[in-house]
This record gives structure tokens, C-alpha cells and sequence, in this order.
């Protein structure tokens, strides 16, 4: 009985999905992930090689349902308490010696973080996560009982910051550090798969609509030869392709020559190591 219940809520907090929009194409099983997750109002983890939209999603899934995005970038830096409230007592000390009125209230030098932000809003937002690996291995579970919780205690003015909505929260990693697994179970897990061809396209169409036929058709052929190459150290990416294109186009480039000469080859290919690599494979 309980596991109907739990699909009926399910179904019923999905009534309004997520789904791809004329910036952004992606997969059934991507759009099964994010709408699950808010379904579940769970944080979304997201993995995949870079260039495969990642940090794109949260920007889309906010378009898409017509909410705010709030981004917390995250830096080696960063701590958890900055996502929450940061107490500007140099400030206040400032304002101290100079006479300025208002000094004794301490909620006038509390600024809340990004964290903070999404749970003021009076409307569901969209809080974006990016990069959560690069933090210290302390920094996800510095969170749970926030994420968990949807709120949090500003020990200076005792008040307590809730969710007046619980954000969507999309959280994502380029895999550098292994997360703990007490904030993976909190979270509804995707890996994004490299576009196949089928979904490149539609992709690349998705940005270029009038791309001549025969163009894309190289292209698409070279790149995804290039990434197929062994040695290659730095697979380029679906935003690459995309640039590449693009350059292509804007310069006439006549499709055929494309393997030959191999134009703005530095578009796609990163590294000198790569360049003589496929420079080889063509020849």
C-alpha cells in the first residue's frame, strides 16, 4: 500500500516536467533523472565528461519550468559556510569608528550565501551546485543536514533561515574527488553519456538549424573519428563540435576538405600532443 501511495505522489509531482527546450536536447533518460529527483525532492547529482552540458541542465531545467537560477560556483576554496550566511564583522568594526548609526543591529552585516538565497525566495528556484568536487572532502557533508533539512541557524542574530519552497537542487561533479557516501544516498544520481551520433545531431541542430546537410555530415565524421583514436589524451567535447561548426560555417569552409585540411583543427583538438596525433590518423 505505502509503495502506490509513493507512486501516486510521484506521478502527481510530475505533473509538470521538465523537458527539453530550443536551447537544450536531452536524453530520455536524462529527463526521467531530473524528474524524478523533483519528484522525490532530492538533489540531483550530475557526472559526465566535460562539454556534455552539465552546468547547461540547471539553466535549462529553470527555463524549461520557468524558475530562477540561483549558481553557487564552487572553488578549491570554498567552504559550506559560504553558501549559508557570512557575518561581515570588518564592516561593522568600520562603521563602528566612524559613527554610523545601526552598528548594534548585526542583522545588517549578515549576507546570506547562495544557499541562503534559494531558501528566501518566496518562489521555487533552481539551485545550481557546480563543481562540488572541487571542494575539500568535508565540504558535501558540511551540507547534509541543510539539504536534508532545507534550513539553517545564524548563531549571531539566533534566527533560523528555513525554505519558504525547497529549491530543485542540481548538483554537479567532474568526478575529481570521490564524494562520501552519506551524501551520496541523500541524492538521485546521473551520468551523462556522450551524445551517439543520432543525438549529436539533433543537438548541433538545435543550435545551428540551417546548417548545410553535407557540412555537418563531415564534421560530425571527423569528430567523432578523432574521438575514436586511442592515443587522443583530450577527447573533444559536444560544446567543441558545436564551436567547431560554427567556425566552419562562418568561413565558408567547403565540406570535403575537411579531413584533408582539417580547418580550426585548434576548435576541437586542445593539446600539441593531440594535434600530431591526428595530424598522423589523417595522413
Amino acid at each position: 500500500m505505502q509503495t502506490v501511495k509513493t507512486m501516486q505522489k510521484v506521478r502527481k509531482s510530475m505533473e509538470n516536467n521538465f523537458n527539453s527546450t530550443s536551447d537544450y536536447v536531452a536524453s530520455e533518460e536524462l529527463l526521467s533523472a531530473v524528474n524524478v529527483a523533483i519528484a522525490l525532492k532530492k538533489p540531483l547529482l550530475i557526472k559526465g565528461e566535460p562539454g556534455t552540458g552539465k552546468t547547461m541542465l540547471a539553466q535549462a531545467v529553470a527555463n524549461s519550468l520557468g524558475k530562477k537560477l540561483i549558481i553557487w560556483n564552487i572553488k578549491s576554496t570554498t567552504k559550506a559556510q559560504d553558501g549559508l550566511y557570512m557575518y561581515d564583522t570588518i564592516q561593522r568594526l568600520y562603521d563602528g569608528q566612524f559613527g554610523e548609526e545601526g552598528v548594534d543591529d548585526i542583522a545588517r552585516y549578515i549576507k546570506l550565501g547562495k544557499l541562503g538565497e534559494a531558501f528566501e525566495e518566496d518562489e521555487q528556484c533552481v539551485l545550481l551546485i557546480d563543481e562540488i568536487d572541487k571542494a575539500d572532502l568535508e565540504f558535501p557533508n558540511d551540507l547534509l543536514w541543510e539539504l536534508d533539512q532545507m534550513e539553517f541557524y545564524i548563531h549571531e542574530t539566533k534566527r533560523t533561515v528555513k525554505a519558504k519552497q525547497r529549491p530543485i537542487v542540481i548538483i554537479t561533479s567532474n568526478a575529481e574527488k570521490e564524494l562520501p557516501d552519506a551524501f551520496l544516498r541523500r541524492c538521485i544520481f546521473h551520468y551523462i553519456d556522450f551524445p551517439d551520433e543520432t543525438l549529436m545531431e539533433e543537438i548541433v541542430r538545435t543550435h545551428y538549424p540551417d546548417v548545410e546537410e553535407n557540412l555537418l555530415k563531415n564534421a560530425m565524421d571527423v569528430f567523432y573519428n578523432i574521438r575514436n583514436i586511442r592515443d587522443i589524451r583530450k577527447k573533444p567535447s559536444t560544446s567543441e563540435l558545436i564551436d567547431w561548426i560554427n567556425a566552419l560555417q562562418m568561413n565558408g569552409i567547403d565540406p570535403e576538405t575537411l579531413r584533408a585540411k582539417l580547418p580550426f583543427v585548434g576548435v576541437v583538438v586542445k593539446k600539441d600532443e593531440d594535434l600530431e596525433t591526428v595530424k598522423k590518423y589523417v595522413q
